[in-house]
């Protein structure tokens, strides 16, 4: 693992944002020194010049434009994958069918 190089992993994120899921690729994930949080650096985006073009990337493309590092809540993090190569970076929706909530425990009253 020791000869394998750094820069050549890539990692498909998954979180929750404002209701919504966001799948995005980056170079570089670890825990953040701010407890309860995960870093995310060095966000990729498929190639500008491509003459079809996914809206929902090009949303992230925007929102994650000149960002340097990201702080991601642990609780938000649907899933991290290390991948071979880059997908398409997207958005969808968070109606339930697809993501199921962490159980949380009912308050009482004592």
């Amino acid at each position: 693992m020791a000869s394998k190089d750094e820069s050549q992993h890539m990692y498909r994120v998954l979180f929750q944002n404002q209701g919504q899921v966001y799948e995005v690729y980056a170079r570089n994930i670890y825990q953040s020194d701010l407890y309860g949080f995960v870093e995310i650096e060095d966000y990729t985006f498929g190639n500008k010049s491509s003459v079809v073009i996914d809206p929902s990337e090009e949303k992230l493309r925007n929102e994650f434009e000149g960002v340097q590092r990201s702080f991601i809540p642990m609780h938000a993090v649907v899933r991290i994958d290390e991948v071979e190569k880059e997908g398409v970076a997207k958005i969808t929706s968070s109606d339930g069918s697809t993501v199921t909530p962490f159980p949380m425990p009912v308050p009482t009253d004592r």
